[in-house]
């Protein structure tokens, strides 16, 4: 094996090993206020502590995990009133993209916002949860590139990567899903159209939370979460 080689698959298992623990985090199994423990983390993957420190440190960075001082590193808690108004700006972020997409579109991009959309009905079908999830997050990932910007999309994917274990339990609240599917139309029709206010409104309406829908979120949350 050559450097560059080496080097290749250095930087493959670091990624990897990132990518299992932003999962833990995000799918519950590394709870907020819950301690992470370079040496049970690196037994449990195989790899020195060194690896396991970076991805701590990158963890931190997007803000998914605090330090503690003496006591390491957490997962990182965050109070609701602040949670709440994490998702009001995460709406005019998405409302902005949208706005933008509806501008910018090209015909490709909205074809494939369509084609993902078929695909969410698809997972709706069949009640996957964590597929409707996954080619939920590729259905934003379009709406971004399509608003062709670098820094708004950019300042959304953190926000979005930071929200990330809230934004799953939203997804796993009863009828979420169904709802799910009426909004993202209502962004596509749209943007198929290039009506930016109504994107805008649509996008911004589909990631508020109100309601009944903002009750049933807050009494899903751990109860380590403050007010």
């Amino acid at each position: 094996m050559n450097v560059q080689q080496s080097i290749i698959k250095k930087n493959t298992r670091a990624e990897v090993l990132l990518a299992e623990i932003e999962a833990m985090i995000i799918n519950g199994a590394l709870r907020p206020g819950e301690r992470l423990d370079e040496t049970v983390l690196a037994k449990k993957f195989g790899v020195s502590r060194t690896p396991v420190r970076e991805a701590i440190r990158v963890l931190t960075a997007i803000g998914l995990v605090q330090n503690t001082g003496r006591q390491g590193a957490e997962v990182a808690q965050i109070s609701i009133s602040m949670l709440i108004e994490m998702f009001e700006l995460m709406a005019v972020l998405e409302g902005m993209c949208a706005q933008l997409a509806a501008r910018r579109a090209t015909d490709d991009e909205r074809s494939s916002m369509f084609e993902t959309h078929k695909m969410l009905e698809e997972a709706l079908d069949r009640g996957d949860h964590k597929d409707f999830y996954s080619v939920n997050l590729k259905f934003h990932d379009q709406l971004y590139q399509a608003s062709h910007t670098q820094y708004l999309s950019g300042e959304t994917l953190r926000l979005r990567r930071r929200l990330s274990p809230y934004r799953m339990r939203v997804t796993y609240q009863p009828g979420r899903m169904r709802s799910t599917i009426g909004e993202h139309l209502e962004i596509l029709t749209a943007v198929e159209k290039g009506d930016s206010e109504s994107a805008m409104e649509a996008a911004r309406s589909h990631m508020r939370l109100l309601g009944n829908q903002l009750e049933d979120f807050i009494a899903s949350l751990p109860g380590k979460l403050n007010t």
